[in-house]
Formats: C-alpha cells, sequence, structure tokens
C-alpha cells in the first residue's frame, strides 16, 4: 500500500486525555479513532491488526474441531430472564425497548443464553454432541470506568467459543484443549501468556483460567510461582491485602505482577445454563440427561492493545511480525516504484512512503508505525537498500535480492 493512499494520516500530539500507552500510540499511528468514551473505530491500518489476530484464532480454533459461524446482538428480554441474567447482569447490561412494541432487549455482553437456545433447537441425541461453535462479534458492557486507550471499552471486539457434550469428563478433555490452543494463539502473537486461576464473576460460581500477560498498564494483579508456573489472580486468594502469597502447587513464594487478561475460559458442566434452559439430550440408553457446557473468550481488540503495551519505545509501536499491519516500510527518499512493485509481487506486505515529505518525518512515521522491517531507498545507496529492523539499531546495506530472502524466511 501507498502511504498517500492511507486514511488517516498519523498524529503528532497524542490525544491530550490519554495515559496508556496504546491510546497515544494507536490514536497517533491512525490506528483506532475514538468516537466517544469507551467506544472506537478500527481504522483501515487498526483492523488489518485485528484481521491477522483473528486468524491466528481461527486457525487454532479450526485445528480442534470448533466452528466458525455469527450470532445476533440484540436479544430478547425473555432469553435473559431464563437464566436470571436479565436482572442479575444489571450492572454491565445495555438495554432497549422498542418504540412499537415496548418490548424490551439487551445488547449482547456475551452469548451463553443464544447458544443454549441454538442447541435446544438442534440437538436431540447423543448423536449430536459434542458441538463447538464460536464467532467473532462486537459486545457491549455498561463499564463504570472506561479507560486504558483500547483496554477496556463499553463497546469491543471479542472472539467467543461455546462448546456443549455428553458428560463432564468429555467437557474437561475439551477445556484442555481449548486451553491449549489459546497458549498456541498468544505464543503465536509473541506474548510470554501465564494462565491464571481465577473466580467466575457474573458467569459461574466456578473457578475458571484467565490468560495474562505481564503489562504496566494491568488492572488485574497476578501472582506467579516460577517454580512450578502455577499462577492465580489476586481475588481468589483470602487474604488479599497480603503482598506474599505461597503457590498452592508447591509451597513456593510467588511474586506478583500487574497484568492483562487477554483471555479466559469457564466451565459451567450441566447447571445453571443447561438446567435453567433446559437443554438436554438422550442417551444411547434412552435417558434424558442435561448437556455439559462451557465457553471461552479472547478479547481481539484488548489483544492489540496489548501488544501495544508490551512492545514499544520512545519512539513508537514495535509490532510483532505476526500481527503487523505490513511486513516491511519502504522508505523513498528517491522514486522507488519499481522497489515496491518488486517486493508486492513476490508477495512481501510492504507499506511505501511515496510522499515528497523530508527523510526525517519519514523516519518518524516509520518508528511510530511499527512495522517489523524499515527499508531506504536513495541515490547514495545507489542499487542497494538500507535494511532495519525496528526493534534493532543497527542498519545494514545489502542487495534486494539479500532483503528478500530475509523478509521471506
Amino acid at each position: 500500500m501507498r502511504y498517500t493512499q492511507v486514511f488517516p494520516k498519523t498524529k503528532r500530539e497524542a490525544p491530550k486525555d490519554a495515559v496508556a500507552v496504546n491510546h497515544k500510540l494507536l490514536v497517533r499511528g491512525g490506528y483506532i479513532d475514538q468516537l466517544m468514551t469507551g467506544s472506537w473505530t478500527l481504522l483501515p491500518l487498526g483492523w488489518r491488526v485485528v484481521t491477522k489476530i483473528n486468524n491466528i484464532i481461527r486457525e487454532e480454533l479450526d485445528a480442534i474441531g470448533c466452528l466458525e459461524m455469527l450470532m445476533p446482538l440484540m436479544h430478547p428480554k425473555e432469553i435473559w430472564n431464563e437464566t436470571g441474567r436479565w436482572d442479575g447482569a444489571d450492572a454491565i447490561m445495555y438495554k432497549i425497548q422498542d418504540i412499537n412494541s415496548k418490548k424490551q432487549y439487551a445488547l449482547s455482553f456475551t452469548h451463553e443464553e443464544i447458544v443454549m437456545d441454538l442447541l435446544r433447537k438442534h440437538i436431540s441425541s447423543y448423536k449430536d454432541l459434542p458441538v463447538a461453535i464460536y464467532h467473532f462479534s462486537t459486545k457491549f458492557r455498561n463499564e463504570a470506568r472506561p479507560q486504558g486507550g483500547i483496554l477496556r471499552g463499553r463497546e469491543f471486539l471479542m472472539k467467543d467459543l461455546y462448546s456443549a457434550h455428553t458428560t463432564n469428563e468429555d467437557m474437561k478433555q475439551f477445556y484442555e484443549k481449548v486451553s491449549q490452543a489459546y497458549v498456541k494463539v498468544f505464543e503465536r502473537i509473541g506474548f510470554e501468556v501465564y494462565v491464571t486461576e481465577a473466580a467466575g464473576g457474573v458467569f459461574t460460581e466456578n473457578k475458571t483460567r484467565e490468560f495474562q500477560v505481564v503489562a504496566e498498564a494491568g488492572e488485574d494483579t497476578t501472582f506467579i510461582c516460577d517454580s512450578c508456573r502455577w499462577c492465580a489472580n489476586k481475588e481468589i486468594f483470602q487474604d488479599t491485602n497480603s503482598k506474599i502469597q505461597k503457590c498452592e502447587k508447591c509451597g513456593n513464594e510467588m511474586r506478583s505482577e500487574r497484568t492483562i487478561e487477554v483471555g479466559n475460559i469457564f466451565p459451567f458442566g450441566d447447571k445453571k445454563y443447561a438446567e435453567m434452559m433446559k437443554v438436554g439430550f438422550t442417551d444411547k440408553d434412552g435417558v434424558k440427561k442435561l448437556v455439559h457446557f462451557a465457553s471461552y473468550g479472547i478479547g481481539v481488540s484488548r489483544v492489540m492493545g496489548t501488544a501495544v503495551e508490551v512492545w514499544n519505545d520512545g519512539k513508537g509501536i514495535i509490532w510483532p511480525e505476526a500481527i503487523a499491519p505490513f511486513r516491511a516500510h519502504l522508505v523513498g527518499l528517491k522514486d522507488s516504484t519499481d522497489i515496491y512493485k518488486r517486493l508486492t509481487e513476490a508477495g512481501i506486505e510492504v507499506l511505501y512512503d511515496d510522499t515528497n515529505r523530508g527523510a526525517g518525518e519519514k523516519f518518524a512515521d516509520a518508528d511510530l508505525l511499527g512495522m517489523p522491517v524499515r527499508l531506504v531507498v536513495s541515490e547514495r545507496l545507489g542499487d542497494k537498500l538500507e535494511y532495519k529492523k525496528r526493534n534493532e539499531d543497527k542498519a545494514e546495506i545489502l542487495s534486494f535480492e539479500e532483503i528478500l530472502t530475509r523478509l521471506k524466511g
């Protein structure tokens, strides 16, 4: 893509109310735009990042047999009443009323009830199970204090997966498969992720698992055992005022870190949703039983914000290769159309700064936008190019063929 075609262009100054690093850099770089408090537009560059995150998630979920679909975002009051969450989740749920029928609806903050309704319509026998279905969709949550840029909003993009099983044992086995798939997702992005025990909040009384990434901007406190890797959210310890906790697995002292939750998984079993909504099946002996149910979430837009919190410096963003909007940023200090064309034809995703600005301004934008590699074409280099990784200070002078080998490697 040519930079002259990019919308919008970079900004010199961060928003005055920006505190979080991701807020400052994503807005300055033209990745996101704030419509109102807690509500963000994913601009073209930001959407490229999110699309790559989604594709990684999609690949890992499809690999364990999950099926993608898309569910509605506006839900009738009646379906939420079946589980008691119309009133029980009132603090975070947005509610609207039809001006003609006067019927009330919820804007989805999750989809457990909707999936259970789907299941009771379409399954009857043990032969119809297990089922594992997921989608990427917008969620609405009435956050009292939306903050941290795109980390905590009232409207955000999420991947949620739901599974239904004939037995609790089968559910547990799949729960572990999803947990492992989540670790693969976050490792492919580049995160060091900590699988953390936590409380279920408004979702379940059972203990759940969170996937936490260490970052100064984190709102959670996670205790980490470096001896056995067992981790727990501060809220599940009885003595939450203590800064020192002992590992429940090996007894060693745990360290405390500020973390950002990028994913979570919830085991429900056959209680709550299945029991309340009467979602069952007939087993091989003809006996009626309830399904065993679980749900699994990843905050996709939050993952993008977390990446910026983890990978940045005083100049801008440092995208990991897996989710960078472009593999390389081509800075043309002379006409570089031919190089751009050759890179594109070779299958390299490249952002070409074809503007007439000065070198300093172009280099500053390259650092701010954060592509993994910067390539410079100039008169002084002749038929060679300058090759520099965003996370390194050293630049090399290489031939086009050498650069192509590295970019494809």
